[in-house]
């Protein structure tokens, strides 16, 4: 497939189609982990895949689409272009020098809860992932997670971060 010679709306429909295709890989590996040894072994797998995970897709993001300023404006163009920003829609708002995350509904415990599976406790794997991606991107980003499962939440949001940047 040559994709210089698809039109501009087959390549977002296949952009598309790679990132649900992502989305169901990454939820049927979890799935099946989780039900050949348990919960507990999938959420530290996770764990480790995600930190991982974060890591490298900043550092790609940054060769690809950088330079990108150290600072949380920069933080933000650059998380914008991950993956799963786009898939789970976060919301980002910056209020002087903080920058808030928050997933009002996120994908993968959404389907969960429609399965009759529960929330799983997403919290570690999720600092790692941020926290990864942030200190490849600008190691004077902190990362700090206010709420996400297995903490209670509100109805209408299943995770909120505070992202802030320590100068020198």
């Amino acid at each position: 497939m040559n994709f210089h010679e698809l039109s501009k709306e087959d390549l977002v429909n296949y952009l598309e189609f790679l990132l649900h295709n992502y989305r169901v890989m990454d939820a049927f590996w979890f799935l099946n982990i989780e039900n050949r040894h348990s919960l507990d072994e999938a959420c530290k797998i996770n764990e480790l895949v995600w930190g991982k995970v974060g890591s490298l897709a900043a550092r790609d993001i940054k060769k690809r689409f950088g330079p990108f300023e150290p600072s949380l404006e920069g933080f933000i163009r650059a998380f914008q272009l991950f993956p799963w920003t786009i898939m789970v829609d976060y919301n980002m708002e910056l209020k002087g020098d903080e920058l808030y995350l928050e997933v009002p509904c996120c994908p993968a415990q959404e389907g969960r809860l429609r399965h009759g599976l529960g929330e799983y406790p997403c919290k570690a794997m999720h600092i790692a992932e941020i926290t990864e991606f942030a200190r490849e991107l600008d190691p004077a980003i902190k990362v700090e997670n206010l709420f996400a499962p297995p903490d209670p939440h509100p109805e209408d949001m299943h995770c909120r971060w505070r992202i802030t940047r320590q100068e020198a």
